[in-house]
């Protein structure tokens, strides 16, 4: 091989969990909770590990087996049926959680994971580790695949989603309806950048149990007592890799160009169309034109 060679490139899709994520496919454990628990700490659990360090909880035995999952979707959907504050204290995490969970492991091709998840909607698999449990996949962890993505792809290249709104003196429950209508986990105020999301409902939920024992139908709530988030506004067209990383740093990511909006579910469906190069440079070192004695830099030849 010549040492000037460009690096050949892989479809993304057509490699293996393995391939993709090297080193880093199992370097985090699964957040876990005991099945008997009640959905109180499930909502809690929920707040803090939502759309950043995972995006479910793991359900598991008396036995340490995974039994089921369960995240905003589940809560939010008990939420709409059993709104008051008892079912939080009375109802069993078994009794709400989703028994159709992906297992997977480390052969699995991305583009199998990626029908896999369109198929149930839901951004999430576990796989075995060698700390004897679980590691998870989330929409999320593909952001670290984005950064390695050298590509000419841009933010405005990205197809548009409809940006479901709400307004101001909206109820909780309108809002909880809409999210399930429109088959999204985000809505955002009309006329500004701030959103409300399944993460954000839970944790006023959350506040609401410990801080107002008077309040006994969560669903009543008028969304205007709830504190909403800001979207992080991008105003260059950043390339697919530069945009992982602004996302990668951000603790709960969710990101707009002009009328695009991006989450990390977007930057799955973007990388099921591009390509990872494989690296010489740990392999190799510095290397050098055999003309002109010039260093030729790695991110050069990549791009």
């Amino acid at each position: 091989m010549r040492p000037w060679a460009t690096p050949p490139k892989y479809d993304i899709s057509e490699q293996s969990l393995e391939e993709i994520f090297s080193d880093t496919l199992t370097d985090t454990t699964c957040t876990y909770l005991n099945e008997e628990r009640e959905i109180h700490v499930a909502t809690e659990m929920c707040v803090q590990y939502l759309e950043s360090v995972t995006d479910s909880i793991v359900i598991r035995n008396n036995d340490l087996e995974p039994v089921g999952i369960i995240g905003g979707y589940d809560l939010l959907n008990h939420l709409r049926v059993n709104p008051t504050r008892d079912a939080q204290y009375e109802t069993k995490v078994k009794e709400i959680m989703s028994k159709n969970f992906l297992v997977t492991d480390k052969t699995m091709l991305f583009g199998d994971l990626m029908e896999k998840w369109t198929k149930s909607r839901r951004a999430f698999a576990i796989i075995p580790n060698s700390f004897q449990g679980y590691s998870p996949i989330s929409a999320r962890k593909l952001l670290d695949v984005g950064i390695r993505c050298k590509t000419n792809t841009r933010i405005s290249s990205m197809p548009k989603k409809n940006i479901v709104t709400f307004q101001p003196d909206n109820t909780l429950i309108e809002i909880i309806d809409l999210m399930f209508e429109n088959k999204t986990r985000k809505l955002v105020l009309e006329y500004s950048n701030q959103y409300i999301s399944d993460r954000i409902i839970l944790k006023e939920i959350s506040r609401l149990l410990k801080f107002h024992p008077g309040v006994e139908d969560f669903l009543e709530i008028p969304v205007n007592q709830i504190k909403l988030e800001d979207i992080e506004t991008v105003k260059e067209d950043l390339t697919l890799n530069h945009l992982c990383e602004k996302m990668y740093q951000m603790e709960h990511p969710y990101v707009i160009y002009k009328d695009i909006s991006i989450t990390p579910w977007d930057i799955c469906n973007a990388l099921m169309s591009e390509r990872l190069a494989e690296s010489y440079e740990l392999q190799y070192g510095n290397m050098f034109c055999p003309h002109c004695k010039k260093e030729i830099k790695m991110n050069e030849m990549e791009n």
